[in-house]
């Protein structure tokens, strides 16, 4: 990784500790330390590194003793390390990771004036305690895009893994890209030579069209042919099954035939008979000398 540090620029321990960590990193990338961004210069950003995939400002804290321990950092109280509060070598005013916001914004602003589009720019805290001390978690996520590192020349791994991996764009950071930027910036511009020999695109790549292998795991297989043991079983179930059904049709026609076959019975077949009631009386009238009367 290139590092690029301002003509006259005084690091404190902990940005040389770092200083050291990137340079050791065989990585594409380049680190631009101590800069003044915003409004007239106003404000100081410890570090600001471009990789091809992306852009990240680095608050770089150091400590003014040996202090080891569990890291806690609270919503809205100061940092502690097993309890105590952290002693970085600077004094912070109000909450660091507010700080950290301020210098993302401060970048953005200055490359968006210089027409140069940063897309999303993440941030860290790096925190860089003395050497054979050991502050965990070694990282921590605060919120989307922001993290803490803990990290020294001795254990940089969590600062290696977050360089390869804060930013999953495309390799849309080209060298004339980065030189730009790091004009707009106010840093030591690299040479374009040195940016391409360090890894960066000369012409942003296209998107990697899918290859034949990949269209291939995609698609899904045709079912296989049955072999000749699942056809034999498959025949062997269905004349089961059709012989099951013969043999109920045959139990249901000769359950019809033997009831329709019964006599019926004697109580089904005797009738009772009624016997009719005598017709009305009507009185005859009866005339002189008339027969039956």
């Amino acid at each position: 990784m290139l590092v690029k540090i301002k003509t006259g620029a005084n690091l404190s321990g902990a940005e040389q500790e770092f200083v050291e960590c990137l340079r050791s990193y065989p990585t594409t990338g380049v680190a631009l330390l101590d800069l003044t961004v915003g409004d007239h210069g106003s404000r100081r950003v410890d570090a600001v590194i471009l990789t091809p995939r992306g852009i990240t400002t680095a608050d770089v804290k150091g400590f003014r003793r040996r202090q080891n321990g569990i890291l806690s950092i609270p919503g809205d109280g100061p940092w502690t390390i097993s309890a105590e509060p952290a002693e970085f070598d600077e004094e912070i005013s109000g909450d660091p990771v507010d700080h950290l916001e301020h210098s993302v914004h401060a970048v953005k602003i200055t490359l968006e004036r210089a027409l140069i589009d940063p897309g999303h720019i993440c941030g860290v805290v790096v925190l860089v305690p003395f050497r054979g001390v050991a502050v965990r978690p070694a990282r921590t996520n605060l919120r989307p895009g922001m993290d803490v590192l803990v990290a020294n020349a001795r254990d940089a791994a969590e600062l290696r893994i977050y360089l390869d991996g804060f930013s999953a764009g495309p390799r849309s950071w080209t060298a004339d890209r980065v030189a730009a930027a790091c004009a707009a910036l106010g840093a030591e511009k690299p040479s374009r030579a040195e940016l391409l020999a360090d890894g960066f695109d000369a012409v942003q790549p296209e998107a990697p069209t899918p290859s034949a292998r990949d269209l291939r795991q995609h698609v899904i297989p045709a079912p296989l042919p049955p072999s000749r043991r699942q056809t034999t079983t498959g025949w062997a179930i269905f004349a089961v099954a059709l012989l099951g059904m013969v043999v109920v049709l045959i139990v249901i026609a000769n359950s019809l035939a033997h009831d329709s076959a019964q006599p019926a019975r004697e109580s089904d077949t005797t009738t009772t008979s009624v016997t009719p009631s005598p017709p009305p009386y009507r009185p005859i009238e009866c005339w002189p000398f008339q027969t039956k009367c």
